[in-house]
């Protein structure tokens, strides 16, 4: 009784040892790309503001690319109308940067024209 509880308790220790080796391997090669993606700069990223985007709404509202209400807020709605207008001034469709702002006049923030 003694040995078989032994070989029981010797093979669920050599089973656990094996796992962990296999997660930590896993997790030592997903942590490395995620490490890798971490080194890299990232730009600052272009944020239009409240007032920049209820001005978008406006504009998109006036070309019926939008039926929303102005709320300054890039919901949905206002995302499709975005790539509306984008596809019909042959912009780059994505979400309001500074190409689309300048394309529909709106003014630019001292920091947005630097970026």
């Amino acid at each position: 009784m003694k040995k078989l509880l032994i070989v029981t308790l010797t093979l669920l220790l050599t089973a656990s040892f094996a796992w962990a080796g296999q997660n930590s391997n896993s997790s030592t090669s997903s942590g490395n790309k995620t490490s890798s993606n971490s080194n890299r700069k990232r730009g600052p990223i272009f944020r239009a503001t409240k007032d920049q985007v209820n001005q978008a709404q406006s504009i998109l509202k006036e070309r019926r690319f939008y039926s929303g209400d102005q709320t300054g807020k890039l919901d949905t709605a206002t995302r499709d109308g975005l790539r509306k207008f984008q596809e019909a001034e042959n912009l780059q469709v994505g979400t309001l940067n500074k190409i689309t702002l300048e394309k529909m006049g709106i003014p630019l923030t001292e920091k947005q024209k630097t970026m």
